[in-house]
């Protein structure tokens, strides 16, 4: 079943071509990553599926749908910045997404930040950034989405805390959906992917399933996408 679809989609900031006649689409039940250096086009990939931008050419679906209200029950977005106020505690962004989210799994959401340890009744102002980024993951990962968009899921969280995560990523998804997750720690990810997108200036560069590049190349991702980019 094809969850995520982009028809020859094109986007431009004045003169800059962000996406340019960009088409791909996904089906349920893979992790994919979505790759590319700072200024690929990633970010504007990942506010398009969101409804946050509109395309000036092509057109997105998901499941069928154009982007907009509907959709946004399909969709569990994790964007890269915190957007809850510092003095709301914990608990009050699970009240939040439960109030918000008729899929979203209070238990869940519990029963991870107890794995945590992270104190419901603190007020995100005394939590580290890290502990932000891993409540913010846990409310993604607690609604029975359709799609998930994890935008740099890890970036500020410690290594020690990373494989947890990563877990977290891996046993809170049915089959029946997939997790786009925009990294730029490709080999932190790699083992929980399914599938690569390869996106530089707008375009996509490489795409497939994770096994075949692997053994096609003799490369792992991360390698690959070093060659490719030259990083």
């Amino acid at each position: 079943m094809t969850l995520l679809t982009f028809e020859q989609v094109t986007k431009r900031y004045g003169k800059k071509t962000a996406l340019d006649n960009l088409s791909f689409d996904l089906s349920a039940g893979h992790i994919v990553g979505l790759l590319g250096p700072n200024g690929s086009g990633k970010t504007t990939l990942i506010k398009l599926i969101n409804g946050l931008l509109q395309t000036d050419e092509g057109q997105i679906l998901i499941k069928g749908q154009k982007p907009s209200a509907a959709t946004k029950a399909l969709v569990s977005y994790l964007p890269d910045t915190t957007y809850f106020s510092e003095n709301m505690t914990v608990q009050a962004t699970i009240n939040y997404f439960a109030d918000f989210y008729a899929d979203f799994d209070r238990s869940r959401a519990l029963s991870l930040m107890a794995d945590l340890a992270i104190d419901t009744s603190l007020p995100l102002r005394k939590l580290s950034k890290g502990n932000k980024e891993k409540v913010q993951l846990i409310l993604v990962m607690s609604r029975k989405a359709q799609l998930y968009i994890l935008d740099e899921p890890i970036g500020g969280v410690d290594p020690a805390a990373r494989d947890y995560i990563l877990q977290t990523i891996i046993s809170n998804y049915s089959p029946t959906a997939t997790v786009l997750i925009a990294t730029h720690l490709i080999a932190d990810i790699e083992p929980i992917l399914d599938q690569v997108i390869f996106i530089d200036q707008g375009k996509i560069v490489r795409q497939g399933d994770v096994d075949d590049l692997r053994t096609a190349s003799g490369l792992s991702i991360d390698q690959l996408f070093r060659q490719d980019f030259k990083a």
